[in-house]
């Protein structure tokens, strides 16, 4: 396990890098990208949602709540990224199929 100096260097760098992709998507998507604390918050309009991803230091994670689901990611040392264990998808990887399933969700309802 990483050390949580070196986990908190490289979740800011993740977030960071995450925020700048999901801010450049903001302008054709239905979504908006605030920094708060820490912790990105990206908000929807129609229908109301909201998905947070903030860094868990004593656990050496990177938590996502959105669609009513919490995922933890874990530090891969392999691959140099943050990935959700069950499913081996990269931080951005997933963030791209939930934005996507709640797409998904708003075009069925």
């Amino acid at each position: 396990m990483i050390d949580e100096q070196e986990f908190r260097r490289r979740a800011d760098a993740a977030l960071d890098s995450l925020k700048k992709s999901l801010i450049k998507a903001e302008d054709s998507a239905d979504f908006e990208v605030e920094d708060q604390a820490g912790a990105l918050h990206i908000s929807f309009e129609d229908p109301p949602a909201r998905f947070v991803i903030s860094p868990n230091a004593p656990v050496r994670q990177i938590w996502i709540s959105a669609l009513s689901t919490s995922f933890k990611l874990d530090w891969e040392t392999k691959g140099s990224r943050f990935v959700l264990p069950r499913t081996g998808e990269s931080l951005v990887t997933l963030m791209d199929r939930l934005i996507l399933e709640r797409s998904e969700d708003k075009q069925r309802a």
